[in-house]
């Protein structure tokens, strides 16, 4: 079973709002070009590895690869930059879109989600509001939020939607439950794990996260199906579960202040910095 990775966003250097959400939470999970090249390049390494000889005459636009590579959000980059070096490999990402954000300034616009789908790579739900904590969203809003999004998507690309991810990484079962409702048969979440597991008829499948403090050589393990990275990654992630859940509005404010640090950082003078509104949990 292929390993899913989580991106996002991949922007100019120093251009972290060029694509996708803006402020210091949505930077962390964004590269700079010339940084995604690097990793497109070790992921590279890792499929020949992984490939069969005898593998060696499969389509060169659906290669067999021991990975997943998912991106959410639905920033410009996936058409502008992502999308291409992609295909330069023979590869094809799912891009995982929040509706509401359509066309409007750093989003993808209607006629390039299209352009995406005829291009060979998939088009998926990300909801239509990417609320901030979706598992606290009512089962009504719920089922609004895939619906609405999934009608919306399928409009675009003459095909039913059928996947989706689960922003913020707020997963739980009603979210599942509502995603299945709406007609979607794989759904996956934040949680980094490879083992799925079925909700109503739906497919809930983990990814791991791939973000600016993850080095390569640990990205390409995970890829690569080790276990040691894999348990690492999923331990941090319990215990930073643990710790929303326990320090609540703490967490959140510590969590604000070492984003914006590492964020201004990389900022050119000058720049305006977010709001705290603006700073993406």
């Amino acid at each position: 079973m292929p390993i899913a990775l989580i991106f996002h966003d991949v922007v100019p250097a120093q251009e972290f709002d060029a694509s996708g959400f803006a402020g210091a939470g949505a930077a962390r999970y964004k590269f700079f070009e010339e940084e995604f090249r690097l990793y497109l390049a070790a992921l590279d390494g890792v499929a020949r590895r992984a490939r069969p000889r005898a593998a060696e005459s499969d389509s060169p636009t659906e290669p067999a690869l021991p990975f997943l590579l998912t991106f959410d959000d639905g920033g410009r980059s996936a058409h502008s930059i992502v999308a291409g070096l992609l295909e330069e490999r023979g590869w094809r990402g799912q891009f995982f879109i929040s509706t509401d954000f359509l066309d409007t300034p750093a989003f993808l616009t209607r006629e390039e989600v299209g352009e995406l789908h005829r291009r060979g790579h998939v088009i998926g739900s990300h909801s239509c509001s990417h609320p901030p904590r979706m598992s606290d969203c009512t089962p009504e809003q719920l089922v609004l939020e895939w619906r609405q999004s999934c009608q919306i998507l399928a409009e675009i690309i003459g095909e039913q939607i059928t996947t989706a991810s689960v922003p913020g990484g707020f997963y739980s079962r009603p979210v599942a439950a509502a995603a299945a409702q709406a007609g979607i048969t794989v759904l996956f979440t934040s949680e980094p794990t490879a083992f799925p597991h079925v909700v109503d008829g739906c497919i809930v499948k983990g990814r791991y996260s791939i973000d600016r403090g993850v080095p390569i050589e640990t990205m390409s393990a995970i890829a690569a199906g080790r276990f040691l990275p894999r348990w690492q990654q999923a331990l941090a992630w319990q215990a930073k579960k643990a710790a929303k859940t326990l320090a609540g509005p703490l967490y959140a404010d510590l969590r604000e202040r070492w984003l914006r640090q590492s964020y201004e950082a990389h900022q050119p003078p000058g720049k305006d910095r977010p709001t705290s509104s603006e700073v993406r949990s």
